[in-house]
Protein backbone atom coordinates (compact mmCIF):
# COMPACT_ATOMS: atom_id res chain seq x y z
CA UNK A 1 0.00 0.00 0.00
CA UNK A 2 1.17 3.60 -1.02
CA UNK A 3 0.35 6.77 -0.09
CA UNK A 4 0.40 10.58 -1.41
CA UNK A 5 0.71 13.33 1.33
CA UNK A 6 -0.24 16.76 -0.02
CA UNK A 7 1.36 20.20 0.97
CA UNK A 8 -1.35 22.62 1.56
CA UNK A 9 -0.72 25.92 0.46
CA UNK A 10 0.07 26.40 -3.33
CA UNK A 11 -0.07 22.60 -3.69
CA UNK A 12 -4.58 21.94 -3.01
CA UNK A 13 -5.56 25.44 -2.93
CA UNK A 14 -4.11 29.00 -4.00
CA UNK A 15 -4.02 30.64 0.02
CA UNK A 16 -0.58 31.11 0.22
CA UNK A 17 -1.19 34.48 -1.95
CA UNK A 18 -3.41 35.26 1.39
CA UNK A 19 -0.64 34.71 3.95
CA UNK A 20 1.96 37.01 1.49
CA UNK A 21 -0.53 39.73 1.68
CA UNK A 22 -1.38 39.06 5.79
CA UNK A 23 2.60 39.35 6.35
CA UNK A 24 2.44 42.35 3.72
CA UNK A 25 0.18 44.47 6.09
CA UNK A 26 2.15 43.75 9.03
CA UNK A 27 5.07 45.01 7.84
CA UNK A 28 3.62 48.21 6.69
CA UNK A 29 2.49 48.62 10.14
CA UNK A 30 5.82 48.01 11.08
CA UNK A 31 7.34 50.73 9.12
CA UNK A 32 8.45 48.87 5.89
CA UNK A 33 7.47 47.16 2.70
CA UNK A 34 7.64 43.24 2.46
CA UNK A 35 7.76 41.72 -1.20
CA UNK A 36 6.89 39.45 -3.34
CA UNK A 37 10.67 38.15 -3.19
CA UNK A 38 11.23 38.24 -0.02
CA UNK A 39 7.77 36.18 0.52
CA UNK A 40 9.29 33.43 -1.42
CA UNK A 41 11.67 32.59 2.09
CA UNK A 42 8.34 31.86 3.64
CA UNK A 43 7.35 28.74 1.38
CA UNK A 44 6.75 25.70 4.02
CA UNK A 45 7.99 28.03 7.20
CA UNK A 46 6.22 27.84 10.30
CA UNK A 47 4.54 31.16 11.25
CA UNK A 48 7.20 32.33 14.21
CA UNK A 49 10.41 31.03 11.34
CA UNK A 50 8.54 33.42 8.89
CA UNK A 51 7.99 36.01 11.37
CA UNK A 52 11.32 36.26 11.84
CA UNK A 53 12.31 35.90 8.30
CA UNK A 54 9.69 39.02 7.63
CA UNK A 55 11.42 40.96 10.72
CA UNK A 56 15.11 40.46 9.13
CA UNK A 57 14.20 41.69 5.69
CA UNK A 58 12.94 44.92 7.26
CA UNK A 59 15.95 45.55 9.09
CA UNK A 60 13.88 45.50 12.24
CA UNK A 61 15.81 44.58 15.47
CA UNK A 62 15.32 44.42 19.20
CA UNK A 63 11.75 42.87 19.10
CA UNK A 64 11.04 40.41 22.11
CA UNK A 65 9.89 37.11 22.02
CA UNK A 66 6.36 38.88 23.78
CA UNK A 67 5.88 41.27 20.63
CA UNK A 68 6.79 38.57 18.02
CA UNK A 69 3.94 36.62 19.92
CA UNK A 70 1.61 39.46 19.42
CA UNK A 71 2.73 39.87 15.79
CA UNK A 72 2.58 36.77 14.68
CA UNK A 73 -0.81 36.29 16.50
CA UNK A 74 -1.91 39.59 14.41
CA UNK A 75 -0.61 38.62 11.23
CA UNK A 76 -2.84 35.69 12.14
CA UNK A 77 -5.57 37.37 12.53
CA UNK A 78 -5.32 39.47 9.01
CA UNK A 79 -5.05 36.04 7.36
CA UNK A 80 -8.04 34.38 8.90
CA UNK A 81 -9.84 37.50 8.23
CA UNK A 82 -9.06 37.32 4.68
CA UNK A 83 -9.61 33.75 3.70
CA UNK A 84 -13.07 33.77 5.80
CA UNK A 85 -14.61 34.06 2.50
CA UNK A 86 -13.08 31.56 0.09
CA UNK A 87 -14.78 28.87 -1.99
CA UNK A 88 -14.21 26.10 -4.14
CA UNK A 89 -13.01 28.42 -7.14
CA UNK A 90 -9.66 28.61 -4.86
CA UNK A 91 -8.66 25.11 -5.42
CA UNK A 92 -5.69 24.74 -7.77
CA UNK A 93 -6.11 23.56 -11.03
CA UNK A 94 -6.33 19.36 -12.15
CA UNK A 95 -6.20 18.81 -7.98
CA UNK A 96 -9.92 17.64 -7.74
CA UNK A 97 -9.13 14.94 -10.76
CA UNK A 98 -5.55 14.15 -9.50
CA UNK A 99 -7.58 13.45 -6.09
CA UNK A 100 -9.89 10.99 -7.29
CA UNK A 101 -7.51 9.18 -9.68
CA UNK A 102 -5.08 8.55 -6.76
CA UNK A 103 -7.95 7.35 -4.24
CA UNK A 104 -9.20 5.16 -7.22
CA UNK A 105 -5.54 3.74 -7.71
CA UNK A 106 -5.91 2.53 -3.97
CA UNK A 107 -3.43 5.61 -2.62
CA UNK A 108 -3.83 6.67 0.77
CA UNK A 109 -4.18 10.42 0.96
CA UNK A 110 -2.72 12.47 3.90
CA UNK A 111 -2.37 16.68 4.39
CA UNK A 112 1.73 17.64 5.68
CA UNK A 113 1.12 21.27 6.41
CA UNK A 114 2.57 24.04 8.35
CA UNK A 115 -0.51 26.06 8.47
CA UNK A 116 -2.32 25.41 11.69
CA UNK A 117 -5.77 26.46 9.56
CA UNK A 118 -5.53 23.31 7.33
CA UNK A 119 -8.32 21.20 8.56
CA UNK A 120 -10.57 24.55 8.01
CA UNK A 121 -9.57 25.27 4.72
CA UNK A 122 -10.18 21.70 2.99
CA UNK A 123 -13.34 21.88 4.65
CA UNK A 124 -14.15 25.21 3.26
CA UNK A 125 -12.95 23.64 -0.39
CA UNK A 126 -15.17 20.66 0.62
CA UNK A 127 -12.05 18.37 0.07
CA UNK A 128 -11.78 16.80 3.33
CA UNK A 129 -13.60 14.00 2.64
CA UNK A 130 -10.70 12.71 0.11
CA UNK A 131 -7.97 13.06 3.15
CA UNK A 132 -7.15 9.54 5.42
CA UNK A 133 -5.66 11.68 7.53
CA UNK A 134 -4.81 15.36 8.37
CA UNK A 135 -1.58 16.73 9.91
CA UNK A 136 -1.24 20.27 10.39
CA UNK A 137 0.72 23.00 12.66
CA UNK A 138 -1.90 21.45 15.54
CA UNK A 139 -0.45 18.31 15.38
CA UNK A 140 3.53 18.90 14.97
CA UNK A 141 6.21 21.61 16.14
CA UNK A 142 9.02 21.32 13.86
CA UNK A 143 9.12 23.37 10.54
CA UNK A 144 10.14 21.93 7.35
CA UNK A 145 12.78 21.03 6.60
CA UNK A 146 12.57 19.26 8.93
CA UNK A 147 10.42 16.28 8.17
CA UNK A 148 8.27 15.90 10.82
CA UNK A 149 5.14 16.75 9.21
CA UNK A 150 5.26 14.06 7.11
CA UNK A 151 6.86 11.38 8.94
CA UNK A 152 3.72 11.93 10.86
CA UNK A 153 1.42 11.91 8.17
CA UNK A 154 2.81 8.45 6.91
CA UNK A 155 2.71 7.11 10.80
CA UNK A 156 -1.41 8.04 11.01
CA UNK A 157 -1.47 6.42 7.99
CA UNK A 158 0.46 3.39 8.98
CA UNK A 159 2.35 3.81 5.57
CA UNK A 160 6.57 2.95 5.35
CA UNK A 161 8.18 6.43 4.76
CA UNK A 162 9.83 4.68 2.13
CA UNK A 163 6.40 4.10 0.29
CA UNK A 164 4.86 7.46 0.59
CA UNK A 165 5.17 10.56 -2.37
CA UNK A 166 4.78 13.43 -1.26
CA UNK A 167 3.24 16.64 -3.26
CA UNK A 168 5.32 20.23 -2.30
CA UNK A 169 5.78 23.89 -4.24
CA UNK A 170 8.08 24.89 -1.57
CA UNK A 171 12.29 24.35 -1.41
CA UNK A 172 12.29 23.39 2.23
CA UNK A 173 8.97 20.98 1.92
CA UNK A 174 10.92 19.15 -0.72
CA UNK A 175 14.15 18.97 1.32
CA UNK A 176 11.78 17.64 4.22
CA UNK A 177 10.39 14.71 2.26
CA UNK A 178 13.69 13.46 0.48
CA UNK A 179 15.28 13.57 4.32
CA UNK A 180 12.47 12.00 5.89
CA UNK A 181 13.19 9.26 2.93
CA UNK A 182 10.07 9.73 0.64
CA UNK A 183 9.95 10.77 -2.94
CA UNK A 184 8.77 13.87 -4.18
CA UNK A 185 6.37 15.34 -6.71
CA UNK A 186 7.47 19.13 -6.94
CA UNK A 187 5.06 21.60 -8.32
CA UNK A 188 6.55 24.93 -10.03
CA UNK A 189 10.24 26.65 -10.97
CA UNK A 190 12.43 22.90 -11.49
CA UNK A 191 15.86 24.97 -10.41
CA UNK A 192 14.23 25.87 -7.22
CA UNK A 193 12.89 22.31 -6.60
CA UNK A 194 15.69 20.29 -7.95
CA UNK A 195 15.69 17.95 -5.07
CA UNK A 196 12.32 16.86 -6.42
CA UNK A 197 12.39 13.28 -7.63
CA UNK A 198 10.30 14.90 -10.61
CA UNK A 199 8.98 19.01 -11.15
CA UNK A 200 5.89 19.75 -12.93
CA UNK A 201 4.99 23.82 -13.55
CA UNK A 202 1.99 23.54 -12.05
CA UNK A 203 -0.66 21.24 -10.49
CA UNK A 204 -2.60 20.81 -14.04
CA UNK A 205 0.31 18.72 -14.70
CA UNK A 206 0.30 16.37 -11.99
CA UNK A 207 -2.24 13.84 -13.74
CA UNK A 208 0.67 13.38 -16.25
CA UNK A 209 3.27 11.85 -13.36
CA UNK A 210 3.38 8.40 -13.59
CA UNK A 211 3.71 7.61 -9.71
CA UNK A 212 4.68 4.06 -9.68
CA UNK A 213 7.77 4.95 -11.76
CA UNK A 214 9.41 7.60 -8.91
Amino acid sequence: MKAVIFDLDGVVVDTAKYHFLAWKKLAAELGFEFDIVHNEKLKGVSRMDSLNIVLEAGGTKGVSENEKLELATRKNEYYLEMIGGIDESEILPGIQEFLKKIKEEGYLIALGSASKSGRMILEKMNLAEWFDVIVDGNLVELPKPNPQVFVKGAELLGVPCENCIVVEDAKAGVEAAISGGMKCIGVGDAEILEAANVVVPGTARLMEVNLETL
